[in-house]
C-alpha cells in the first residue's frame, strides 16, 4: 500500500463527489487507503459529510477508521449514531481494547445503550471487564483476544483450538499456555509445535522464559518494558498470575506519544493536557498556573534590581547586560534539565547515577561557561569601558550563573524523580524562573562588590 498524502485538491474532489452523490465514485476514491489516512480524511471533513462517507464504508473498514479517529472527534461523530448502529456497525467488528475506548469515551447512559445492543454476550462481557480499570494501566491498554493453550493438550488438540480462537484475532504474535486454573506458563513456539508429534503434550514443548505485567501497572512502565525487550507483545495477568490478556505494540506507540506530549506540554508550562481543539477557556486555564507564578517572579527580580538602584545609578551600563546574564541562566539550565528529564523518561538514567551525572554537568559547565566568559569579556572591551571593572563583573558573573544554572538543572529533576514527581516540572518556566532571580542576585552582588573595590 502506497503511502497517501491528503492535498487540498483531493479533498475538494471528495467533496464535490460527496454533494454529487456519487457512492461508487467514493468508494473508489477510497477503497486502496488505509483506515488511517481515511480517517484523517473524515477529520477535514465537516460532520454531516463526514458521516455520509463513513455510512459507505462496510463494517470492518468502519470499525478500524473509527478506531484510527482522536478521541475527541469520535466522541463528537458518534453523537449523531443511535446506540444500535454503534453496536452493530463499528463494536462488533472490533477487538476489545479498541471496543472498550470508544464505549468509554461515551455518556454512561450511552454506554449502557450501546452495550444492550451488542449480540455477542461474551464481547460485552470482556468490554465491560475492561472499562473497569484505569487507562492508565495495563489492564485499560490490553485486549481479551489471545491465543491461548493448555499445558497438558498435546500437539493435535492445540492445533484444532489455534483455528478455532485465531477467527477473533486480527493478529498472532504468541501462543500462551496456561495451567487448568489459567496460570500464565509460558510461551509457545508455533515452529517448534509444528515440527513435533502430534501426540507430544504441550508441557513439553513450551519456553518458561516469558515477560509478563499485571493489570495495575503503570502503562508507562509497560512501554519501558516492552521497549527494553523489544516485545511486539506482553501478556497481563491478574494478581494471582492468571491470564487475562495481552497488550500489543500499537497501543504502547500510543502511550509513548501521549507521554512525550505530556512532557512536552509540562516543560512549555501548560499544566495540564491541552489539544488546539480545546476551548479558550480550557487552554488559558491550563497556561495561566504558570504565567501567574512567572509574573510574581519577575516582581520578584524587579524588587531585588530595586534594592540596587544606587549601583546601577553610579554605574549605568550595569543594567545593559541584566539580560545576558539572565537569558544565558534560563537557557543552561533547560539544556541541562532536558537531558536528564529525557534520560529518565527512557530509563537510560537511575538515582545511583545522580551524582555521576552531576559531576560531568560541573565538567561541561567549566567548559562552556569558560569560553562563554572569554567571549563576553573581550565583547565588553569594545564597549571603550573607562575601567575594567565592568567587564570583569560581567565576565565572573556570567561564569558563575552558567555553573550554577548547569549544577541546578541537573541536580533538580533528580530531586523531582527521586520523591516521585514528574521532572518534566523541572524544566520550561521553573528552572527558567529560578535561574532568572538567582542569576540577577549573582549578578548585582558581584557588580556591588567589584565596582566598589575600582
Amino acid at each position: 500500500m502506497q503511502q497517501f498524502e491528503l492535498t487540498h485538491n483531493f479533498l475538494s474532489r471528495l467533496e464535490e463527489l460527496i454533494d454529487a452523490g456519487e457512492k461508487q465514485e467514493i468508494i473508489q476514491q477510497l477503497q486502496d487507503l488505509h483506515s488511517a489516512d481515511i480517517a484523517e480524511i473524515l477529520t477535514e471533513l465537516n460532520n454531516e459529510r463526514a458521516q455520509y462517507v463513513f455510512l459507505l464504508l462496510d463494517n470492518e473498514t468502519a470499525s478500524d477508521v473509527l478506531a484510527e479517529i482522536d478521541e475527541e472527534e469520535r466522541t463528537h461523530f458518534l453523537e449523531s449514531f443511535p446506540a444500535e448502529i454503534i453496536a452493530k456497525r463499528f463494536i462488533d467488528h472490533m477487538e476489545s481494547d479498541d471496543a472498550a475506548d470508544i464505549v468509554g469515551s461515551l455518556p454512561d447512559e450511552q454506554q449502557h445503550e450501546v452495550l444492550a445492543h451488542i449480540d455477542d454476550m461474551e464481547q460485552a462481557g470482556d468490554i465491560v471487564d475492561l472499562l473497569h480499570y484505569d487507562e492508565d494501566t495495563a489492564g485499560g491498554l490490553m485486549a481479551k483476544e489471545l491465543v491461548v493453550v493448555n499445558e497438558n493438550w498435546t500437539v493435535l488438540t492445540c492445533l484444532r483450538e489455534l483455528g478455532r480462537q485465531a477467527e477473533n484475532i486480527d493478529e498472532i504474535y504468541n501462543v500462551y499456555v496456561v495451567d487448568d486454573d489459567n496460570k500464565l506458563k509460558g510461551r509457545l513456539s508455533l515452529k517448534k509445535m509444528i515440527l513435533s508429534p502430534t501426540s507430544a503434550k504441550i508441557s513439553n514443548l513450551y519456553y518458561e522464559d516469558i515477560t509478563s505485567v499485571k493489570t495495575d501497572e503503570p502503562a508507562e512502565s509497560v512501554a519501558r518494558i516492552m521497549q527494553k525487550y523489544d516485545l511486539v507483545a506482553i501478556p497481563v495477568v491478574d494478581s494471582i498470575g492468571r491470564l487475562v490478556g495481552r497488550i500489543t505494540i500499537d497501543d504502547v506507540v500510543d502511550v509513548i506519544r501521549e507521554e512525550a506530549e505530556k512532557d512536552y506540554q509540562m516543560m512549555s508550562g501548560i499544566s495540564q493536557d491541552v489539544e488546539t481543539s480545546d476551548s479558550i477557556w480550557a487552554q488559558a486555564k491550563a497556561r495561566l498556573p504558570w504565567l501567574i507564578i512567572a509574573l510574581f517572579g519577575g516582581m520578584v527580580s524587579a524588587y531585588m534590581i530595586s534594592l540596587y538602584q544606587e549601583e546601577i545609578s553610579l554605574f549605568p551600563v550595569t543594567a545593559m547586560f541584566i539580560p545576558v546574564i539572565t537569558a544565558m541562566g534560563g537557557n543552561v539550565g533547560i539544556q541541562s534539565s532536558a537531558i536528564v528529564v529525557q534520560g529518565l523518561a527512557s530509563n537510560s538514567l537511575g538515582m545511583k547515577n545522580g551524582l555521576k551525572n552531576i559531576l560531568k554537568e560541573i565538567g561541561v559547565a567549566l567548559l562552556n561557561a569558560s569560553i562563554c566568559s572569554s567571549i563576553i569579556f573581550l565583547l565588553t572591551l569594545f564597549f571603550g569601558l573607562e575601567t575594567l571593572a565592568m567587564p570583569i563583573t560581567v565576565t565572573l558573573s556570567l561564569f558563575i550563573v552558567i555553573l550554577f544554572a548547569s549544577i541546578f538543572g541537573t541536580a533538580f529533576p533528580l530531586l523531582l524523580h527521586k520523591i516521585k514527581i514528574d521532572p518534566a516540572l523541572a524544566t520550561g518556566p521553573f528552572i527558567t524562573l529560578t535561574n532568572d532571580i538567582i542569576g540577577l542576585n549573582i549578578y548585582l552582588i558581584a557588580g556591588r562588590i567589584i565596582l566598589s573595590c575600582f
